[in-house]
């Protein structure tokens, strides 16, 4: 896995095929929809063809008329798309990330959201962003995700992945989960909570960090235990290595049951005794980045962190004169 010290786009690259975008947006905005008819038409007017999700195309349609030729992912497949350009929110970004993570196309998200931590441009840079990704200006990094299994007795009955997290949680407001937690193949604790969060450094600041757990920086390769409402003396987060391996087991004794949602996404039941296993992905998620920075400031920038009156490290010609 790499990190925020990345690897420059070559902005000479040629190549002899069509250039082809993704755009993905969360066509339920008027702003998103607004932000890409504008990324349309620019990528085109560049020759670059525009590929859209299906039903974001058959969204573009209704709401705007006829948009021009484009191409349509689930008939073009991913392969061979150069980059995928999200006008949203963080959730936006996990949505493209489903699409083109097996094609290792890098994300360039501009957020119309909130927070947008992982975004990399804001919606009034827009035309600068476009104008950066045709001419490759960009760096790619790798962000780690996780495999997730979930097994019912013998059986694997459920597989998927997470770049955020995997969360167990109840599925009955009135009733909790009793739950065993596991660190390499060893049973550390069994409390009752509401769940327990399972994330990647990249989640450390959506669930888990609303949960309570600790802000892990990209640049640490680790996994997060962050326990939900814990009726337990200990029951803190934890932070385990990447190559360890996190399990939660719902209890037999649990009355009712719980849920899976990874990147509050892709779901599965849990009935008692079912086991959850959380292990480093071989496959990460690329993310482009228009500017190489320290993670300090991102988390300043998006949080809107108090930093008045800081002044930094003293040089030594401040020391020689004090």
């Amino acid at each position: 896995m790499t990190d925020e010290r990345t690897a420059p786009v070559a902005t000479s690259e040629s190549t002899d095929s069509p250039r082809r975008i993704l755009l993905v947006s969360h066509t339920g905005r008027q702003d998103a929809i607004d932000a890409a008819l504008q990324a349309i038409q620019e990528l085109r007017t560049a020759g670059v063809e525009p590929v859209l999700p299906r039903s974001e195309y058959e969204d573009l349609r209704a709401a705007a008329g006829d948009i021009g030729p484009v191409g349509v992912l689930e008939e073009q497949g991913a392969e061979g798309l150069e980059l995928a350009i999200v006008l949203g929110g963080d959730g936006t970004i996990l949505r493209a990330a489903e699409h083109v993570r097996e094609a290792r196309v890098p994300l360039l998200g501009v957020n119309l959201g909130h927070v947008g931590f992982l975004a990399e441009a804001e919606r009034d840079s827009l035309a600068e962003t476009i104008a950066r990704a045709l001419a490759r200006d960009y760096r790619v990094e790798e962000r780690m995700t996780v495999d997730v299994r979930v097994v019912d007795g013998e059986q694997e009955v459920f597989r998927t992945w997470a770049l955020n997290e995997a969360t167990v949680e109840k599925a009955s407001r009135e009733r909790m989960l009793e739950l065993v937690i596991e660190v390499d193949g060893h049973p550390l604790s069994t409390f009752g909570a509401d769940g327990v969060v399972m994330a990647t450094p990249t989640g450390s600041t959506a669930y888990a960090f609303s949960a309570g757990g600790p802000i892990v920086w990209p640049t640490v390769e680790a996994l997060l235990f962050v326990p939900l409402s814990p009726h337990a003396l200990f029951a803190r987060p934890l932070v385990v290595g990447r190559d360890s391996v996190l399990a939660v087991e719902v209890q037999r004794r649990t009355d009712g049951h719980g849920v899976l949602w990874c990147d509050g996404r892709r779901t599965h039941e849990l009935r008692p005794g079912a086991r959850v296993e959380v292990r480093r992905s071989p496959l990460p998620v690329r993310l482009a980045r228009l500017a190489v920075g320290e993670f300090t400031d991102r988390l300043v920038r998006k949080f809107d962190l108090p930093v008045t009156g800081w002044r930094g490290p003293v040089n030594e010609t401040e020391e020689a004169g004090a």
